[in-house]
């Protein structure tokens, strides 16, 4: 259907995830352990698919040197000038190893040492060399674990618990580096390592050792691959990003009940000028699962069958059910990457109840078949495993940079972001629902709905971001049978998220702790709680409550509560006063004659002025009910019940949108340069147009809490 799109390419890129890496693990056997004469003799090499070891055939080739092999280098590997006697030189082998190696990533042991014999193997054959990115388990293994006695592949093996199989063979022990890969991945992720880039970025702390391997002949390792995020090929089109399905979507769709004929579903097409209808049987709201779709090429496969024959024969017989769909919400990037995923060219639209209310059609998207245009895609939607997740979430870095480089605002790829952030977190609970049926503890006891909190609800998500979800389970008691077994179901959806690329929320804002899950009984009397405290510090993190979005389960559930929660809050300007002081003041980042303050060169954002005016958008939301969740949306839903304070509102919006632009443009720039992504910005990055447009926005709240203090007030 669109077969010509395609998503990033991110497998030699800084964002690919370690979990799910593609790669080449090899080694070398050479005549000696002097880099800059050592000849090889014997290279092998395994293949990492997705992170793991692959079934397909390994590499292992004998070379000749056309030098003796000292007895001492005999002794280690075992062979002798006489084993290798007829093996291929270098130059004609070499051929065999690129085409293995092929454009991918290399991982060793003291990789560094084989890089630079390879090396001088190709200059010596006057072959040119191409350096590839490249992972040492030696460097990796002393960043999880500095106080190890002894780096060798031995010594980190047996640490490690891995099986050491063939010693002193390269295939041998490139098998063994690849397990030992295997076994640092989960460490370096709880050190915050999780991409290709932030553990080649982690090598570099090891210069010491480094700048001795380099003076030693060896490779220096720690280079991380040029312009990472920049080779997307063709532009992107941005109207896939821009626009919802909504906005295209046929509404209302047409339906046909399942006795219809097929003449007559013809005669409403053609009348109707529209290439589907859907079959329902006309009891109850349209949901997916008991709707069929019958299309024009379904009516001439009938035909092409039964010939005119099919005319009078229902419509059930060539209709096809369930009804794949989307989202209304969905940007129309998923719509494209479903249909191309499932080949098929016609999807229902649902609503957040699920009720389909809508057809789109390939016709609709037609517009959006540039050659080689790169998309998101629904790879999310089908991930099995959370090294799956790890690899469709690694392609929203490099379309989030082509996004800003072709003019999108940070607000709007905030919002992309946050889809694929709740997408994720529906994953997870899809897959944990799997796994807990498979450990018998069957299907979930009660209806629920898993949400996102924060600025994953809000649509305000960017690239520095952890787990923020919460739980909401029909009916039972705190600590009962069904909030068991939820609680259990909670624990996979974290870990999942974890392993593939959301880390836990260091507040424990997470659905698998009890404060962020319960019934809607127990959630109403947390919210009624939350209203009648006087102190601050009873309401720490409790603010994001008012954020929360369903991405899986019941959303009218979900949804009846966020309202409830808001209609409870109304008009309680001391609830909201309170909600502030527990967010804490804004970190003045200006000083004298408007110099900026900085730590290291950089300025945190979100303490200097971002979360300021997240949190005080929602304080005052809550106090005069704007029941809204995005902070634009606040700030311009209280312009109308503070039409007095218009203009201050306009200004704190224009300044989220500036603290926006200025940390995602810093956040793609550090994950291009192997630095795990942070709020805080290095001033000397930016041109003068945009420090100008940020001293603006950091002026505009530094008098936040006086203001948020009066408006509160205000009537």
């Amino acid at each position: 259907m669109f077969g010509q799109m395609r998503p990033p390419m991110v497998d030699r890129t800084s964002v690919a995830p370690l979990i799910a890496i593609n790669a080449v693990v090899m080694d070398t056997e050479t005549t000696g352990l002097d880099a800059a004469n050592a000849r090889v003799i014997e290279v092998g090499a395994v293949r990492l698919t997705g992170g793991r070891i692959a079934d397909a055939p390994a590499l292992r080739v004998l070379v000749r040197p056309d030098i003796p092999i000292p007895v001492e280098s005999t002794r280690i590997h075992g062979f002798d000038d006489a084993t290798v006697a007829n093996a291929p030189r270098f130059s004609a082998l070499w051929p065999e190893l690129s085409s293995f190696f092929d454009d991918t990533v290399l991982i060793g042991h003291s990789i560094g040492f084989d890089l630079a014999v390879l090396e001088r193997e190709c200059a010596r054959a006057k072959i040119p060399w191409q350096s590839r990115p490249s992972l040492c388990t030696r460097l990796l293994s002393e960043i999880v674990n500095p106080s190890l006695a002894d780096f060798s592949l031995d010594h980190v093996a047996s640490w490690l618990d891995v099986d050491v199989v063939e010693r002193h063979s390269a295939l041998g022990d490139a098998t063994t580096a690849a397990k030992v890969f295997q076994k640092l991945v989960p460490l370096l992720r709880n050190r915050g390592i999780r991409t290709l880039g932030e553990a080649i970025h982690a090598t570099g702390s090891l210069r010491q050792l480094i700048d001795e391997q380099i003076r030693a002949g060896w490779t220096d390792v720690s280079d991380i691959p040029a312009d990472p995020l920049a080779d997307l090929g063709p532009r992107i089109d941005t109207y896939p990003y821009r626009h919802r399905v909504r906005e295209i979507m046929s509404s209302p769709p047409r339906f046909v009940p399942p006795q219809a004929t097929l003449a007559t579903v013809i005669a409403q097409i053609a009348a109707d000028k529209i290439s589907s209808v859907y079959v329902h049987a006309g009891d109850g709201v349209p949901r997916p699962t008991d709707t069929g779709i019958v299309t024009e090429r379904d009516i001439l496969r009938m035909i092409a069958e039964r010939g005119t024959d099919a005319l009078v024969h229902s419509v059930n017989r060539a209709m096809t059910k369930p009804l794949a769909v989307v989202d209304a919400d969905a940007f129309v990037y998923l719509a494209i990457g479903r249909m191309n995923r499932l080949g098929i060219r016609h999807l229902g639209v649902v609503d957040d109840s699920g009720t389909v209310v809508g057809a789109l059609s390939a016709r609709d998207l037609l517009h959006q078949r540039a050659q080689g245009a790169l998309l998101l895609g629904d790879h999310i939607g089908h991930a099995e495993t959370s090294a799956e997740l790890a690899r469709a979430w690694a392609q929203v870095q490099p379309v989030a940079a082509g996004l800003l480089a072709e003019g999108l605002t940070g607000r709007d790829i905030a919002a992309i972001i946050s889809r694929q952030l709740g997408a994720m977190t529906r994953r997870a609970a899809v897959l944990a629902e799997r796994q807990m049926k498979s450990d018998g503890h069957g299907e979930p006891p009660r209806p629920y709905a898993l949400v996102v909190l924060g600025s994953a609800g809000r649509g305000e998500s960017l690239l520095a971001t952890d787990q923020d979800n919460a739980l909401i389970f029909a009916d039972g008691a705190p600590g009962g049978p069904e909030d068991r077994w939820f609680a259990m179901l909670s624990e996979h959806v974290s870990r999942l998220l974890h392993e593939a690329a959301v880390p836990y929320c260091k507040g424990g804002i997470m659905a698998k702790n009890a404060d962020w899950r319960g019934s809607v009984t127990t959630w109403r009397e947390r919210v009624g709680h939350w209203i009648s405290r006087s102190n601050p510090q009873d309401l720490l993190n409790v603010d994001i409550f008012f954020d929360l979005r369903c991405v899986h389960g019941d959303v009218g559930m979900a949804e009846a509560l966020w309202r409830g929660a808001f209609d409870a809050a109304k008009g309680r300007a001391d609830f909201a006063k309170l909600l502030v002081a527990a967010a804490g003041a804004v970190q003045p980042a200006l000083g004298w004659f408007g110099r900026f303050r900085t730590e290291q060169g950089r300025i945190d954002l979100k303490k200097a002025g971002l979360f300021g005016i997240v949190s005080s958008a929602r304080a005052l939301a809550i106090c005069h009910h704007v029941v809204e969740r995005a902070t634009t949306a606040r700030l311009d839903g209280l312009k109308a019940v503070l039409p007095n304070a218009e203009s201050e509102l306009d200004m704190l919006k224009d300044a989220h949108g500036v603290f926006i632009d200025t940390i995602l443009a810093q956040q793609l720039d550090d994950i291009g340069r192997g630095m795990a992504p942070t709020n805080a910005v290095a001033v000397d990055r930016l041109t003068a147009r945009e420090r100008t447009r940020l001293r603006r926005a950091l002026e505009s709240v530094a008098h936040l809490k006086e203001a948020v203090r009066d408006l509160l007030f205000s009537t």
